[in-house]
């Protein structure tokens, strides 16, 4: 008998940042397996009506969420809306983030009111929303916890240190969660990107970025979102951080 768990139809997912390339790639991977989906954007209210129409052709629970996550009321009031419209969400994809800046040379550029705007979004709020979910995941005895960190948070990347450290961070609440929680059912883990197309992460052009990558083009979100299905149906898989960068990092 398949350990592999290939029937999502019992469970529900929450994806923040789900309007964008990445997103909406892992929505509808995990809707092909049956799984309910709770989708959140922040101002990309047409891509989310859009990606809800999809899910729901696909025969699953579907609903749209908008928040503000550099906001923690606003965290809050998602996972409770969430709650109380779908039910609590046994897989989670912290997947919401910021660059805000790109491209900088010097620490000097970047002041720390953005440094602390960039971690709030792009790891505070991915700690609010796992602290809030993760509960009735261990009350429950099964949960998926996955981080989308970045290559930056391995090597610094190519945007600054602000973002360079805010998903840093995320690896080690990885760590820490998934030691906590091993006996109990919920495993955690994070996809580290690098240079993804068709999102709006991307710091340049495509064809100049594409020249960083050994394999000689960037990823596509397709890609990250078979890397979160992989993490989702193993139940073997935990405190790992795995970078999908065409070899952009050597681990």
């Amino acid at each position: 008998m398949s350990v592999l768990v290939t029937d999502l139809k019992p469970h529900l997912a929450l994806v923040t940042g789900a309007s964008g390339g990445i997103g909406r790639a892992t929505c509808l991977a995990l809707a092909n397996l049956g799984c309910s989906i709770a989708v959140h954007y922040h101002s990309s209210k047409d891509k989310a009506d859009s990606l809800i129409e999809e899910l729901k052709k696909k025969g699953v629970r579907a609903e749209a969420f908008k928040a503000d996550l550099t906001k923690y009321e606003e965290v809050r009031a998602l996972h409770k809306a969430v709650i109380s419209s779908l039910g609590p969400p046994t897989i989670l994809f912290n997947n919401a983030g910021l660059t805000l800046k790109s491209g900088i040379k010097s620490i000097t550029e970047i002041s720390i009111e953005d440094f602390e705007h960039t971690w709030r979004a792009n790891c505070g709020s991915a700690f609010l929303m796992t602290q809030l979910c993760l509960p009735e995941m261990e009350k429950n005895g099964w949960g998926r916890v996955i981080f989308c960190s970045s290559v930056a948070g391995f090597n610094g990347g190519v945007v600054g240190p602000h973002y360079a450290s805010s998903k840093s961070a995320l690896h080690g609440l990885v760590h820490w969660l998934a030691g906590a929680y091993a006996k109990s059912g919920v495993t955690v883990n994070g996809v580290a990107p690098a240079l993804i197309q068709d999102t709006t992460m991307l710091p340049g052009n495509n064809e100049d970025l594409a020249k960083k990558i050994p394999i000689g083009r960037l990823g596509f979100p397709d890609e990250i979102a078979e890397t979160v299905l992989w993490m989702v149906k193993t139940g073997y898989v935990t405190n790992k951080v795995i970078g999908v960068d065409g070899g952009f990092f050597v681990q």
